[in-house]
Parts: C-alpha cells; structure tokens; sequence
C-alpha cells in the first residue's frame, strides 16, 4: 500500500533524495565505499559540502558577507549557540511555542531576556501583533513556523536597528526570504530537509566577535566559519542527503516554486475542514495559519471518533496525522516533498468519514 506520509519530523523527503541516499550507503560517488564510512576529508566528500553551501545560498539568495555552516546538534542547540555568540546584556524574544519557550529558558542563562509578545495565554494558536522590540536589545528572536501548534509567520519581520535571528527549522525553503534582514537564520534538517542530525546555520560574520565572554571553541561559529563546518567530523550521511533534496528543490525550480505548491496543499486542506460539519481548525485567524503544519481537531460533538478517524485513514495509507499531545485532534504536516496527491487522500478520507457517521 502507498504510504501518505504526514509526520512533522523525521518527515517526508523526496524520492530523489532517498535513492540517491540509498545509492550512496552502498557506493560513495564511485569510491567503492559507503557514505556511512567514507572520510570526511576526502575531494569526494569536501565537494558535497562546498557544494551543498552553494546551492542554499543560490536558492536562499544568501548575500556577501554571510557564512553557510552544516552543523550538529539540532536546533535546539542553537537556542544556546545564538545567546553565547550574540547576548551581551539584553535579548528580546517572541514566545510563540514550544521551541520558542526552550530558546528562551536558554537565552536566560547568558543575560536579560525580554519577552517582547507571546500568544501562550491561547495555547499559542495565534501570532501575536503589535509589539515592540527594545531598540537597546542586542538582537530580537523568533520562530517562524510553530511545528505543534501551526502557526505561522511568512514574512520577514522588522526589528529596526536591532539584529534579527529566527529558527526556521520547519519552514526553510517555503518561502523567498530577504536574508539581508537577519543575523542568524538557523534550522534543523529534518523538516524540510534531510534526516535528522545536520543543522543549517545562515550567519552574517560582522555580527560576531562582540561579546566579552569566552566562547568554547565548538560553540563559537567563528570556529565553523573558519574550518568550512569541518571543525570536527560533520554529520556526514545527513548533509549528503541535504545535497540530493537541494539539488531536487532546484530541477523543481527553486523556492518560488515550491511555495506555489505549498499554498495550494495547504488552501486544499483548510477547505476542507473549514466547510466541514465534523472538523475545525484549531488557528482562527487565516493570516496566522501555518501552509506547513496543518492543526485540526473534531468538533465537540464528535471527539470521540478521534481515535477512530486515525485508524480509519491509517488503513487507507495515511499516517503521522496525530496531533501533539499539547493540542490533540490532528495535525498534518505538508512539507515541500509531500505531493498534492497526499492532501488529497486526506481530504477523500476526511469527506468519507464525515459521509459515514
């Protein structure tokens, strides 16, 4: 049975990147050796890299002045690698999740953190609006897309004179994004696009340098930047399979066009349940919708066919459409690799089991 593949992480990659993956563990770019033992510091694997850092910055736009850096450790390292680097005495965040809610616990234990907005009195179901950042903070920090809650924010915000830093762990590559306006732009792999365990970092390099504090020497990025991410050994398999889905998002023709279809996955799947007399979204407010992690729950009359309605669409190959367990219902995560044709099964299944009950 074809498998609708809706997890929000590990998640879907394209088939181009899972052959070419595949292809490598039994033979590295024709080396007689796996990816999984090759040396790191071999022309075959140095190309991969120094080509993997091109291609993020052709398809990002990346100008001068910035470094591409694969590193390990997730995101959530970098909720401690940002203030280590950048905090001086003040930082000012938007506290818009779970993973916003972690960087700040982080940030806390380097200096000041100012909690410039946060939706957490709604169990973070909307953006919040209308705040200010502190002119005085040494960099304001967001989130962009909140995985567990679907939100979003699909625009590059305005921090003023203040440096810009966001983790876009899950929807990199979404969306055309000014790099110019940020200092720090960082994100985990494994959303949108590798396994788990590389971690792009997008960096400007006048941003660095200011803080008086010891950096350790792996936590410092001007040791990445000046080692090319080969400090130490990198996470070599999952930033080969970076490589394959870069390569894929530019044949698809690039980030302009995978937004295109991102919007319309997402438009067909909140049709839906907006028209639906079984199904609700769990984010009001169109604007603060995320087109990558898709939240609905049953209506109160039918809550407890909730269990039911994941088995019935797990028989008909969709999975990975459980929500959190911090918001329940559903959640169905349309990454750049997922085909229309997914939402569609969804939406076939969604329309079936409202028809049955």
């Amino acid at each position: 049975m074809h498998k609708h593949n809706f997890y929000a992480g590990p998640s879907i990659l394209s088939q181009y990147t899972i052959k070419n993956t595949a292809e490598a563990v039994i033979d590295f770019a024709g080396t007689g050796l796996s990816i999984l033992e090759v040396s790191h510091r071999s022309k075959e694997f140095v190309a991969v890299m120094e080509e993997a850092r091109a291609l993020v910055k052709e398809l990002l736009e990346v100008p001068d002045g910035y470094s591409v850096l694969f590193l390990g450790g997730g995101a959530s390292l970098q909720f401690c690698m940002v203030p280590f680097n950048l905090l001086a005495r003040k930082a000012a965040y938007m506290e818009t999740g779970t993973w916003a809610v972690n960087a700040i616990k982080e940030a806390r234990l380097f200096g000041e953190v100012d909690v410039v907005a946060s939706s957490k009195d709604a169990n973070f179901n909307y953006i919040p609006k209308g705040f200010t950042v502190p002119q005085d903070a040494d960099y304001f920090h967001y989130t962009s897309n909140n995985t567990i809650y679907g939100t979003e924010i699909r625009h590059d915000l305005d921090a003023g004179k203040v440096r810009l830093v966001c983790d876009m762990s899950s929807d990199i590559f979404s969306r055309p994004v000014d790099v110019s306006k940020y200092d720090v732009i960082y994100a985990g792999a494994q959303k949108n696009l590798a396994p788990a365990g590389a971690t792009i970092v997008i960096v400007r390099e006048d941003a660095l340098g200011h803080v008086e504090r010891p950096i350790p020497t792996m936590l410092d990025y001007r040791t990445h930047i000046k080692k090319d991410s080969m400090f130490n050994t990198p996470p070599v398999l999952p930033i080969f399979s970076a490589l394959q889905t870069l390569r894929w998002y530019k044949e698809q023709g690039g980030v302009k066009e995978l937004e295109k279809r991102d919007i319309a996955k997402a438009d067909l799947l909140y049709e839906a349940i907006d028209s639906s007399r079984m199904f609700e979204g769990t984010v009001k407010d169109h604007a603060d919708r995320s087109i990558m992690n898709v939240c609905f729950v049953m209506k109160p009359e039918y809550k407890e066919l909730e269990k039911e309605f994941v088995d019935f669409a797990a028989a008909r190959g969709i999975v990975g459409i459980k929500g959190h367990r911090s918001v329940g219902g559903f959640r169905a995560s349309l990454y750049n690799a997922l085909p229309i044709e997914s939402v569609r099964a969804l939406v076939e299944a969604m329309n079936e089991f409202q028809s049955s009950h």
